[in-house]
């Protein structure tokens, strides 16, 4: 039987992390005048991701995607392709008008991800950049036509690539997300260190 495909990165073995990496130059899938954007930081909570709003390459169930903080990205070359791609979403997706690959996406408004952007880090030039480390929204992907009966072997290739499936965020982040929205409303006053 045939290994589920998750994505390129994961199902051909993903290439070792590099702990010196510190960031780097992401391209999108032009060959003429490609989008260059620069990430002058390392990458954070890097994981697969199973929603039907992240870029993904062709084939793939799942996208790639992990945050740096929205300061540390600059736009290098050929702006001028880049076009958000819902206004009205919270990630501000800027994706390349001609092949279509998404760059980053600042979180703008009020949440806990204020401040910080959405890459696809496999579109980094370098390597050496963190190994995805859970899935996210993985029952998602039957909104994009996944035939459902087959879950439970995408959830056990997941856990064989090292990946604990959710259908939601790992609890890091759900923790995350919860203590600001407690301490917006006022239900949580002060945070124990």
């Amino acid at each position: 039987m045939p290994s589920i495909a998750i994505h390129p990165t994961l199902d051909s073995g993903f290439k070792a992390t590099d702990a010196a990496f510190s960031g780097g130059t992401l391209v999108c899938n032009c060959t003429s005048k490609p989008v260059k954007v620069r990430v002058k930081s390392d990458i954070a909570h890097n994981h697969a991701c199973g929603c039907t709003k992240c870029w993904k390459p062709e084939g793939a169930a799942f996208s790639v995607v992990a945050v740096a903080p929205t300061e540390n990205i600059e736009v290098l070359e050929n702006g001028d392709k880049l076009a958000v791609i819902d206004p009205a979403a919270l990630i501000q997706r800027h994706a390349c008008k001609e092949c279509g690959v998404h760059m980053y996406g600042p979180v703008e408004r009020d949440h806990a991800f204020k401040g910080l952007s959405f890459l696809h880090p496999e579109r980094f030039q370098e390597t050496g950049w963190a190994k995805p480390g859970f899935a996210a929204f993985v029952s998602s992907i039957i909104e994009s036509g996944y035939d459902p009966a087959k879950m439970d072997g995408v959830r056990a290739r997941l856990r064989d690539l090292g990946l604990e499936p959710y259908d939601c965020l790992n609890p890091v982040l759900m923790d995350l997300i919860a203590t600001w929205t407690a301490k917006k409303s006022g239900a949580l006053k002060t945070h124990a260190a």
